[in-house]
């Protein structure tokens, strides 16, 4: 037998009265009595359901205090100096404030984007072009020719088209425009300064000229895209296939031929044979043409 100090005793039957595991006898207040284990556990396991109980009412009143506290942030970022225009300043309030937008888009959803190419491209995944397109909205989408020559950038452009969005390249781009159902315009607040924010639009004026920029635009743009090209998939040979993934990667005849172990003439007679193949006069042409097919 175990004999311990009575101090220890002391706080050990202290523990006990606490919990409700010893109490005073009926017949002698001044004696106690141990609780029959069954008895109470089960008051422990009562109280402490009941203290779980309170503490997850008060998280939920946590959530909801920060839910008004969120609301009320977003309120003091976005000024609203008329009915038909909102300033969103900063990036980041821009960026959440046009997904909420995008989300209550119902028809059509155009996009002139001026954009680097790691500013632009999501993961395919969690694109929200992507889900505009499962929601059946139209989607319209011009990019500058710079971010379709690289790889990255026509797989994105040719998933939108699998997905059936149509999306055009052009040179240059005057500014970032986002036309959602023709009813709201979303412009960029400072053109040279991409971080510093957004203006939504919505008077009938604004709309009427974004919509013919947007529409200029489109209508120059190059189509890098056509229906049949979804049920093209005429094979490639290994080779072409190397070449082809290469010449997406920026990679020179010379890099090819010394890369694929071949000669110089033979990387350049590949290159050639698939320009034909393809319809291209460029490199940039033969890029396209290859990303409709899904080639590279």
């Amino acid at each position: 037998m175990v004999k311990l100090p009575l101090a220890e005793v002391s706080r050990i039957m202290d523990e006990l009265r606490k919990l409700d595991l010893l109490v005073p006898t009926w017949t002698d207040p001044d004696a106690e009595h141990a609780v029959h284990p069954r008895v109470g556990l089960s008051g422990l396991v009562e109280r402490r359901r009941s203290e779980l109980n309170r503490q997850l009412g008060e998280l939920r009143e946590a959530e909801s205090s920060a839910e008004v506290i969120a609301e009320q942030y977003n309120e003091l970022l976005t000024s609203r100096s008329s009915g038909d225009v909102e300033v969103l300043k900063g990036r980041a309030n821009a960026t959440r404030r046009i997904e909420e937008l995008g989300l209550k888009a119902r028809e059509s959803f155009w996009g002139m984007i001026p954009a680097h190419i790691d500013d632009t491209i999501h993961p395919a995944e969690t694109s929200p072009d992507l889900l505009l397109l499962e929601r059946g909205v139209r989607l319209r989408t011009i990019y500058l020719q710079n971010m379709t020559v690289s790889k990255p950038g026509l797989d994105y452009a040719a998933t939108l088209h699998r997905h059936g969005g149509e999306v055009r390249a052009t040179p240059t781009l005057p500014m970032r425009l986002l036309i959602i159902d023709r009813e709201i315009a979303i412009m960029a607040m400072d053109p040279e300064n991409p971080v510093a924010g957004a203006v939504i639009h919505r008077s009938p004026g604004v709309l009427a000229l974004a919509s013919a920029l947007f529409d200029s635009y489109w209508s120059r743009a190059v189509e890098l895209f056509s229906p049949e090209d979804r049920d093209n998939n005429d094979p490639l040979t290994p080779h072409e296939a190397e070449v082809l993934r290469l010449l997406a990667g920026g990679a020179k005849d010379e890099q090819v031929a010394r890369l694929l172990g071949i000669s110089l003439r033979t990387a350049r007679r590949i290159t050639a044979n698939l320009s034909d193949r393809l319809d291209a006069t460029s490199r940039f042409e033969l890029g396209v043409a290859a990303a409709k097919r899904g080639w590279v």
